[in-house]
């Protein structure tokens, strides 16, 4: 057994074309949460003070300079693109580098495909553990723009489903790529030229009005933008047609995402 790779006999794999069963992906949920409960602190304070301390600083720094934007103040502006910042990072990066490393160097994910886990259980939990905290870390920066003006609204409580939905989609694409890359090194390829333009391309700091328009079209196929529009959505005004577009395109990219992390990763572990 090398690189990684599990080869299993038939009397213990579980890859059978069509199965799935919610009862393993429990099982792996337990886990995730009983590692977690080990180390939740270091985890949690950077994946929740990082998107705060951006918020403070480009609300505060640039929204001297800036004022309103669509009416609204800029630390409001920024607050709820930050939400989609938070999604991006703290989904992005565990399913990249954290399930590269439990692949290759710790093996962890052999002992579960013999419990059997299938890889499709398997692909789905790790996407939803990382997903229910990045989803839950995200909420943060809305919380504390509204202690700097933000005001509430009912609609702000649909906004953990969004970041839900949005980092489960980013986690299967990091899981992904995650078994693409031969190396850690190449993972600076993913970082600097899809992760950073995503997370600027996506109307996070500034309206994308301001970009040339080949700018925008591409924008337009970013799933951080849709996030981001659904949280400001839910922060200034719902629009029912626009909003229900943008959560077809969330949709559709966790599903095209969650394809190619199970083909991907059941090259790697059982092909």
């Amino acid at each position: 057994m090398t690189g990684g790779t599990v080869r299993r006999s038939g009397s213990t794999a579980r890859d059978e074309p069509g199965r799935f069963e919610f009862a393993p992906v429990a099982g792996v949920l337990v886990r995730e949460w009983a590692l977690f409960r080990r180390n939740w602190g270091p985890t949690t304070f950077a994946a929740v003070v990082e998107p705060i301390v951006y918020l403070l600083a480009f609300g505060f720094g640039l929204g001297s300079l800036v004022g309103a934007i669509g009416g609204y103040d800029y630390i409001e502006f920024v607050g709820t693109g930050i939400v989609g910042m938070s999604v991006l990072f703290s989904s992005m990066f565990p399913g990249l580098i954290d399930t590269y490393v439990r692949r290759v160097f710790r093996h962890g994910y052999e002992g579960m495909l013999a419990a059997p886990v299938d890889v499709r259980e398997l692909v789905t939990a790790e996407a939803t553990w990382i997903a229910l905290k990045a989803g839950t870390y995200a909420c943060a920066p809305l919380i504390v723009a509204m202690g700097f003006g933000l005001q509430p609204r009912p609609a702000m409580l649909l906004v953990p489903l969004v970041t839900l939905v949005s980092a489960f989609g980013f986690a299967l694409l990091g899981i992904w790529l995650s078994a693409v890359v031969p190396s850690m090194k190449t993972m600076d390829y993913i970082i600097s030229g899809l992760i950073t333009p995503l997370f600027l391309v996506a109307g996070t700091f500034f309206p994308l009005d301001a970009l040339p328009s080949w700018a925008q079209s591409l924008a337009a196929v970013n799933p951080l933008y849709h996030c981001v529009e659904l949280v400001r959505s839910a922060a200034f005004g719902l629009r029912p047609a626009a909003d229900l577009g943008h959560l077809a395109a969330l949709l559709a990219f966790a599903a095209a995402a969650w394809c190619l992390a199970v083909f991907q990763m059941r090259r790697r572990l059982i092909d």
